[in-house]
């Protein structure tokens, strides 16, 4: 069984406001990022320290055990509260995300620990697939103070799908953006008034 995990657990101190509830489109982020991986995962869990706030979507919620930890901690979380295995672990603000690159992502998990595209020469750690395994090096690296995702990687068996081949899956500029600040949010506008 896959999980479908949406951190909505960050600061959303640049936006002002928690960042899966500002409405794009007349919807809110979060709603955005189910309806495009809708079908990959038989459960859908949304990380978050305030769960009232989440508990119209009908989806399970989890909170982390030390709020304002970070984000290492928020993947914890996820992988902690997921009931499959593998988990798709998805940042809230990401309206874009591709199904197709998630799909190609989970099909390459079964010999490791986790696949994470890197663009740019930077991993995008929340739009990846973990495994449950990640647990103890993710429990030590939080135990040592690391709150950076990318802190516990090198103890893993990790795939990296480079800029080249998720570009070849999926071509859209956009399919890594994230509504982190106002103007965010009216690019995000623009382009779906584009198509």
């Amino acid at each position: 069984m896959v999980t479908l995990a949406i951190q909505a657990g960050g600061r959303s101190s640049r936006m002002g406001r928690d960042k899966g509830l500002v409405e794009l489109a007349g919807k809110p982020l979060v709603e955005h990022v189910v309806e495009r991986l809708a079908g990959l995962a038989e459960e859908v869990i949304i990380t978050t320290n305030h769960p009232e706030a989440y508990a119209a979507f009908g989806y399970r919620t989890a909170g982390d055990r030390q709020p304002g930890a970070g984000a290492l901690a928020g993947l914890f979380t996820a992988l902690e509260a997921a009931q499959g295995d593998p988990v798709l672990v998805v940042a809230c603000d990401m309206p874009f995300a591709s199904r197709a690159l998630a799909s190609h992502m989970l099909a390459l998990i079964a010999e490791v620990d986790a696949v994470v595209p890197r663009v740019s020469g930077e991993f995008e750690p929340l739009f990846a697939v973990y495994r449950c395994s990640c647990l103890p090096v993710i429990r030590r690296a939080l135990d040592e103070g690391q709150k950076r995702v990318i802190s516990f990687f090198p103890e893993i068996q990790l795939r990296a799908v480079e800029e080249p081949e998720a570009r070849s899956i999926d071509a859209d500029p956009y399919c890594f953006f994230n509504v982190n600040t106002p103007l965010d949010l009216a690019a995000a506008e623009q382009r779906l008034r584009d198509g």
